[in-house]
């Protein structure tokens, strides 16, 4: 009778299992292809817009004084206002220009945006609450939902709100447009591809930030690259910046640290015991 038993349960709990299969099978074909590499288009963070100031950003008059001033910084040879020289991440949404390319792993509960330079992005599709006691990071923290927008029984389109992030970032490396310093920005992702190419993806990010006036919605555009080569990229190798103070210094081939543009006074040197030069008396 044992034995018996003990049959019957094996064969409930195969049973199961192929149950279990067969629907993850079936979950499966709900959602989107979209494997492969997707790299976005080189230029501005809203690629309709040339960079600078033709990217037309809606700065409060205070960023917008922060925005000229790293400008100003750029012309001179510095940094502007880029905190990644120093290997510092990018963060969001900055992240979803896609330049060096991203790669979308579809789960049902977890959406995954890796990066060939950066931590990977994880997006949690399983229904749940925001967390209250999550440490900020660059990337944020993102909530998303599937969409079946056009009836088809399968999802076509994810909808993404990222919060809790953490600073310093900008909108682009290329002119350091700010984000406010309070980093209580929202971001939200409207991500789907296009009906007519769908080796083309489109991303409608909108950013709500107290650096602007208003919310700044920029459209992105990914295209598929099937067959990718991914290489690593690691910032902190071969980086000769060196930040000292509120300047940017650079270290020589030689290994000895100099000025980064022209006229650039040494740093401050008090906590090291000065040498003479010259013969001693």
């Amino acid at each position: 009778m044992i034995f018996r038993d003990s049959i019957g349960a094996t064969a409930l709990v195969a049973a199961l299992v192929t149950i279990i299969a067969g629907a993850s099978a079936q979950d499966a074909t709900k959602y989107p292809d979209w494997s492969g590499k997707w790299i976005g288009r080189v230029g501005g963070y809203d690629p309709s817009k040339p960079p600078g100031r033709g990217q037309e950003a809606l700065l409060t008059a205070e960023y917008q004084a922060i925005f000229e001033a790293g400008l100003a910084d750029y012309a001179a040879g510095g940094q502007g206002n880029n905190p990644t020289y120093l290997c510092i991440p990018p963060g969001m949404p900055r992240i979803m220009m896609a330049i060096q390319g991203v790669e979308f792993v579809v789960t049902p509960n977890i959406t995954y945006v890796l990066f060939s330079d950066t931590l990977p992005r994880r997006i949690y599709t399983d229904g749940r609450a925001w967390p209250t006691d999550v440490e900020p990071s660059y990337a944020g923290y993102s909530i998303g939902k599937w969409l079946d927008s056009a009836g088809t029984g399968r999802f076509d389109t994810l909808e993404v709100e990222t919060r809790n992030m953490k600073g310093p970032r900008t909108f682009d490396g290329a002119t350091g447009i700010p984000l406010h310093k309070d980093n209580q920005t929202v971001v939200k992702e409207r991500i789907y591809a296009d009906k007519a190419d769908r080796d083309v993806i489109h991303n409608e990010v909108t950013t709500i930030d107290h650096a602007l006036t208003h919310p700044w919605m920029a459209i992105k555009t990914y295209r598929r690259e099937k067959n990718p080569v991914w290489f690593e990229e690691n910032c902190s190798e071969n980086n000769t910046h060196v930040s000292i103070g509120n300047e940017d210094y650079v270290k020589s081939w030689d290994g000895l640290l100099m000025p980064a543009r022209k006229d650039q006074a040494p740093p401050d040197l008090r906590y090291f015991k000065q040498t003479q030069n010259g013969p001693r008396p």
